[in-house]
């Protein structure tokens, strides 16, 4: 994908306290164990994503897809975009399809920001506030939001664009983001890209 956003180019993120949407997982063939129970929600916070996504581009604000490489480590991003275009679920995917001036990680276990560039990158970028999108609410995005508490970066994660295996679990998972992490859990809606600050 392109980097318009790259080094020395922050685009809106400018600043220490720039934003940046966060895109976990939903470049996915939906082929693991857990995909039955997981698709249900994958589709209801869809069309959410879609909406998120349009604001945040629309508002020149850098969307960052950090996604799970599947044990597959020759691939490069766009090798695990076309493999999910062609999975059984592309309807889940193309509607999310990167644009050019998204910006892609790769990683290879929960947390977005372990043994990633994501940390350096968001420093380049002049990004210090996540909105944490994607899949799954109760495992990736719950690790990722504390990655980023200890790293001083704040969380916001819209509850409508997350989905989960297990609702209960969700559910605590959010409330440890906003408790314990001081994450701002919030409807996508109420998320204004426009706005100075964190909208």
């Amino acid at each position: 994908m392109g980097t318009s956003h790259g080094p020395g180019r922050p685009g809106r993120g400018g600043g220490p306290g720039g934003t940046a949407l966060v895109v976990i997982d939903m470049i996915n063939t939906y082929e693991h164990k857990d995909a039955e129970a997981l698709l249900p929600s994958a589709r209801q916070a869809l069309p959410v994503l879609v909406d998120l996504l349009h604001r945040a581009r629309e508002q020149d604000v850098p969307v960052i897809y950090v996604n799970d490489n599947f044990g597959e480590w020759r691939s490069h991003h766009g090798e695990i975009l076309q493999t999910a275009l062609g999975g059984p679920h592309a309807d889940l995917v193309e509607p999310l399809r990167p644009d050019d001036a998204s910006l892609f990680v790769v990683k290879a276990r929960h947390s977005i920001f372990y043994e990633t560039p994501l940390a350096y990158l968001l420093a380049q970028l002049g990004v210090g506030h996540l909105v944490l999108c994607g899949q799954v609410t109760e495992q990736c995005v719950l690790y990722s939001a504390l990655d980023a508490h200890i790293r001083h970066i704040d969380v916001t994660v819209p509850t409508d664009a997350v989905a989960h295996i297990h609702e209960p679990l969700a559910r605590a998972a959010l409330e440890m983001m906003r408790r314990n992490m001081g994450a701002r859990t919030v409807e996508a809606g109420e998320i204004d890209f426009g706005s100075h600050g964190h909208g």
